[in-house]
This record gives structure tokens, C-alpha cells and sequence, in this order.
């Protein structure tokens, strides 16, 4: 069928790219001229008129949501009240995403394990608030930052500065109110689920690397890198995630009016006392959609199709490993240099996936054109093969003014040695 994927980065490269290999005919609002093989449709991912008007004249059988900047836009309400399909949560349902005090509350009334916390309007309450707490603590801007709103502050000064950008500068994009966290230690992770209602149908996990550079060191991203799954993540962690995060979740937005359907995203900590959510998002993560996606062997529209119709289905995935490693800009996730030529793509092997995103295309050339540019993903029976076929093919580009993590999955790499 026709199906329409609104977005423009890796993630909706990564979705576009399985659709495609399902069958479909793909176009993307407003994508990326590097995404070969489907249709770019010049349309803004927030123009909701312009994207029904669109669905309707291509007769789009299914369209699907990536950026939270669509949903927050109120784009499934309107496909819904259109009678288009659409597979995304509403603009209430999306609150999980674009408040993190909302996020709490609902937590608070399912009883889902998550950090201590405090919500505030005002610098001048926050700051009086992390005197008394110390440090290390966790401060959040409320609302949507493109996944860099989040200071992890070992001391209080850091906590001092992230909360006063917060409230007098934008650099997290207008903020109103910020939310303290408790520090929790542990190792992180992702899980992802198909919702709709209170039907849940889980995803395997995987494991991003939110800080800049090597080791866990440097500012908070939106992500450097991710592989999937976790082998050294206990099944039975897995099971307690399952039951006692996304399961109570799905059913309280369920009892609030708010039901959610869509990619539910679980951001986890694996704690002494057992998982501990940090944040949800509502929608598919990125760059963990890049090495969840390429594992995924049943077709993506049969999925959300039976988790739509409220029926069991049991995913089919390939019993093999991805890592996906992230090139950004020089500069990233501050001020971003731009406009650099990267080449070598065309010598890349068939062992290797290039998923785009802050790139474009310029007298045939590619382009850097904003943060993280692209994501190279490798498939592979053990994690380690695949994570030496990615740093080789990087290797072999030309990518000047840009810079990569050289360590994705080491977490995991330890835990096999």
C-alpha cells in the first residue's frame, strides 16, 4: 500500500527503509534527499493541513508518526478525526513526552518505580531546593529539547547553570517549569513496545549512549549510538520491565482518557532495587530505532496492525546483533558546523546500512546540514563482528568536521569478557 512516514531523520529513514523492503510504496514528509528509494514530499512535519491533504490525494493506507514536534502539533488528532489511519499517539496521549511533570504524575498514579523528584516554576525555588539536596542530581526542562533538555549534575554549580538556561535562556527551547530528580546509579537502557490501549506488544531492548565522546564523557545528546539487543540483560529484568512499566502504564492512560497508541518508549535504569524508568517518550527512539529496525524480520504494518486490533502477535526477530554508531558534526550538540562534503558512500559493502539524517544533497554531493548527520549500522551473528564491520566501513569515509564515539557497546563487551 501507500504509506506515508513524517519526519526527516535517521529514525524515519530507518522506518522508511523496512516499509520499503515490506513492500510499500514510501514517502516521507518532508525526509531526506539522501533516502534512496523513497518519495520526498516537501511538506513541514508540523503542517497537519498539508499533511491530511496529502494522505487523502495519495490514498495512504497507513501513516506513521517519528518526531515528537508532529505529535505535539496534534497531527494523529486530526488524521483521527479525518478517519485516515494513522499510528501515533493524540497530542494528550504525547504529554508523556512533551512534560516530564506530566510523565510523573502518571508514574505516581501507576505506581511504576521511577526517581524521587520535585517539580518547579520558578529559578529561584529550584535553586533554593538543590542546596538542600546536594549533589549529584538530575535536572530536566519540562517540556520538549530534542532529547538534550537533561543535565546529569555531579556538582551543584552544574545544577546551578542547566537549572538557570532553563529559565532565562533557549538553549532547551521555551521552558516554564524544570523537574529535580534524585541521582540513580545503575546501567541504562531502552525499551520499546507497539501500544494501543492497553495492548502491549514489546520490542527488544537496546542500549544508547547519550554522552558526546568516548568513555561517558562530555555534554548530553540525543544520542551517539545504540546497538541491539542487550545480551548481558537478564530475561528476567526484561519480564520485570515489562509488567511492571509499560503493562501499568498502557492501562492507567487507559483510566485518565488518554489512551496511548503508538511506539511507546521505555527510558530505563537497572537499579539495585530493579528497573527504574528515567523518562518516556511517545514515539520510537533514535538512534535505538536504527538497530531495532534492521532485526525486525515480520513486516512493520503486520505489527501495528495486530496491536490496533488488540491481538496477540509474537514478532519475529533475527537472532543477530546491531550496532549503529552516530557521525555528528563537529561542534554538536552545542553550535554545529555545517556544509562539509562527506564522501566514501558509494564504496561501502552490502554489510553495512547508512541511515540519514542531519544531511542533504548538493550538486550530487552529500552534505552536512545540521548535529548528528547519519547513523552506520552493522548486522551481524555476534556483537562484536558487528561492531568491527562498522568501525571499518566509518573508516573508510571521508568525513571531515565531524567525530564519533569509538566505543559503542562497550558496556556490553565488558559484561561478555
Amino acid at each position: 500500500m501507500n504509506v506515508l512516514v513524517i519526519g526527516r531523520g535517521g529514525r524515519e529513514h530507518a522506518l522508511a527503509w523496512k516499509l520499503k523492503q515490506d513492500g510499500h510504496d514510501v514517502f516521507v514528509a518532508p525526509g531526506n534527499l539522501n533516502m534512496g528509494g523513497m518519495t520526498c514530499v516537501p511538506i513541514e512535519e508540523t503542517d497537519v493541513t498539508a499533511l491530511v491533504s496529502f494522505a487523502k490525494a495519495e490514498q495512504i493506507g497507513w501513516t506513521i508518526v517519528g518526531p515528537e514536534s508532529a505529535l505535539m502539533a496534534g497531527v494523529v488528532d486530526v488524521f483521527q478525526k479525518e478517519g485516515l489511519p494513522i499510528f501515533g499517539p493524540t497530542k494528550a496521549a504525547a504529554l508523556l513526552e512533551g512534560s516530564k511533570a506530566f510523565a510523573k504524575e502518571v508514574m505516581r498514579q501507576a505506581d511504576i518505580p521511577t526517581a524521587a523528584y520535585e517539580t518547579f516554576t520558578d529559578a529561584a525555588s529550584a535553586l533554593r531546593y538543590i542546596e538542600t539536596m546536594g549533589a549529584p542530581l538530575v535536572v530536566k526542562a519540562d517540556g520538549l529539547a530534542a532529547g538534550k533538555g537533561v543535565t546529569v549534575a555531579f556538582s551543584l554549580e552544574e545544577a546551578r547553570e542547566a537549572i538557570t538556561d532553563i529559565f532565562t535562556t533557549d538553549k532547551f527551547g521555551a521552558q516554564s517549569r524544570v523537574v529535580i530528580e534524585e541521582f540513580l546509579e545503575g546501567e541504562e537502557f531502552s525499551l520499546m513496545a507497539f501500544v494501543s490501549g492497553d495492548h502491549v506488544i514489546p520490542m527488544i531492548t537496546s542500549q544508547d549512549h547519550k554522552r558526546a565522546y568516548d568513555n561517558d564523557e562530555g555534554p548530553n545528546t540525543g544520542g551517539m549510538g545504540a546497538y541491539s539487543p542487550m545480551p548481558h540483560l537478564a530475561g528476567s529484568v526484561y519480564d520485570e520491565a515489562v509488567e511492571r512499566v509499560l503493562h501499568p502504564l498502557a492501562k492507567t492512560m487507559v483510566e485518565r482518557g488518554t489512551p496511548f497508541e503508538g511506539f511507546l518508549y521505555a527510558g530505563l535504569i537497572l537499579t539495585a532495587d530493579g528497573p527504574k524508568v528515567i523518562e518516556f517518550n511517545a514515539r520510537f527512539g533514535d538512534p535505538e530505532t536504527e538497530v531495532i529496525i534492521p532485526n525486525l524480520v515480520s513486516p512493520l504494518l503486520d505489527v501495528i496492525e495486530a496491536v490496533v486490533a488488540k491481538k496477540t502477535y509474537a514478532i519475529e526477530w533475527l537472532d543477530a546483533y546491531t550496532i549503529g554508531v552516530v557521525v555528528a558534526a563537529e561542534g554538536y550538540p552545542s553550535t554545529a558546523v555545517s556544509g562539509q562534503v562527506l564522501s566514501g558512500f558509494e564504496r561501502l559493502s552490502g554489510d553495512v546500512l547508512v541511515f540519514h539524517a542531519g544531511t542533504t544533497k548538493q550538486d550530487g554531493e552529500i552534505v552536512g546540514n545540521g548535529g548528528r548527520l547519519f547513523v552506520l549500522t552493522s548486522t551481524k551473528p555476534t556483537l562484536q563482528e558487528a561492531r568491527r564491520t562498522a568501525y571499518a566501513a566509518l573508516e573508510t569515509l571521508e568525513l571531515p568536521e565531524t567525530f564519533y564515539r569509538s566505543d559503542i557497546a562497550h558496556r556490553a563487551l565488558i559484561q561478555i569478557f
